[in-house]
């Protein structure tokens, strides 16, 4: 069985964790690409809990996709921290 391993926002960057709230509110641009990334992660989780094969394409696709997004909100977290 695979574990339910969340790559939730506060677990991956818990140091930015007031910051996220506050861009969340604040920060259109920001709150748009969180809104995708949980999204995206929750339907990731999703198929990896169904044991979806490594070499579906989508799959893959969708993994790759949620990657970017979190790289682009760490860019966003370090460029709004100081």
């Amino acid at each position: 069985m695979m574990s339910d391993f969340s790559h939730s926002l506060y677990e991956d960057f818990p140091e930015y964790h007031e910051l996220i709230n506050r861009l969340k509110l604040e920060d259109g641009e920001f709150a748009r690409v969180a809104a995708e990334y949980h999204k995206l992660d929750h339907s990731v989780r999703g198929l990896e809990m169904r044991d979806i094969p490594t070499t579906d394409q989508h799959f893959m696709e969708l993994k790759m996709r949620r990657a970017q997004l979190k790289d682009e909100l760490y860019q966003m977290l370090q460029g709004n921290s100081g």
